[in-house]
């Protein structure tokens, strides 16, 4: 049996590739593509067993919203969800067994790593710095894979404290997260690129991470859609649907 699927942001470029590889699947049938000003309705007039949200930061909690009301897990493929408004879903939803909302920053296996390997390297460092560089029609910045990275690199040094990151009073040094600074590039030519720079006492290591084509998230948005199926609660990164431990002997 097939899970009905409608999409909400399919005009877009993440939209169409998400659409496509629904309808390209055997495992979940195509019934609504919605554009970012749509009415939600027609979710439930397509008796959709899941939503996926891939629209814009000022649409997607409506998306959400709407879908956890009418009972309709939902797969948020947007960016702009903080920690703050991810911890007011989780209370909203708490008691409802019977819903799932899955939010993936980022769904290239890749990134995910990256943002791995940069959580444990926090715990090591005082000096960090976020530069990640996307194409110049993204609207958001910093990006929610940069956010992701650096709450994610907070939580791992909380007992070690702030990074050490000189003067953030000055507009050209970032957006600080986590007490981490972001610098967002929004440029032509480019899909998708994160450095993570850590400095310290006689050396610097640079953990980086990009993007060549729209293809490399396609394995992670079918991992995303099966998990959003049987999801229940609230569910953070790519991280947590596949197995990142390391196989090696200890």
């Amino acid at each position: 049996m097939t899970t009905k699927v409608a999409v909400v942001g399919a005009t877009g470029r993440l939209g169409q590739l998400v659409s496509r590889i629904v309808r390209e699947s055997d495992e979940f049938d195509l019934v609504a593509e919605l554009d970012s000003r749509a009415s939600l309705s027609a979710i439930l007039d397509a008796d959709a067993d899941i939503a996926v949200d891939v629209t814009l930061p000022g649409v997607s909690q409506k998306v959400v919203d709407f879908s956890v009301t009418n009972g309709i897990s939902v797969l948020v493929g947007t960016s702009g969800w903080s920690s703050e408004r991810i911890a007011s879903l989780q209370s909203r939803i708490a008691d409802n067994l019977a819903i799932g909302v899955v939010i993936i920053p980022n769904f290239s296996i890749g990134s995910v790593l990256a943002t791995t390997f940069a959580a444990m390297a926090a715990r090591f460092f005082d000096s960090i710095e976020i530069v990640e560089t996307h194409h110049a029609s993204k609207v958001d910045s910093p990006s929610g894979t940069a956010v992701r990275t650096a709450e994610l690199m907070g939580a791992a040094r909380v007992k070690r404290g702030p990074v050490v990151a000189p003067h953030t009073d000055q507009r050209a040094r970032g957006q600080q997260v986590a007490s981490i600074p972001i610098h967002s590039l929004r440029m032509q030519g480019v899909v998708a690129r994160q450095e993570v720079h850590f400095g310290g006492n006689g050396e610097r290591l640079t953990l980086s991470h990009e993007t060549l084509a729209p293809s490399s998230y396609e394995a992670g948005i079918l991992l995303a859609l099966r998990a959003t199926r049987t999801a229940r609660g609230v569910t953070v990164g790519l991280d947590q649907l596949i197995d990142l431990s390391s196989g090696l002997p200890r």
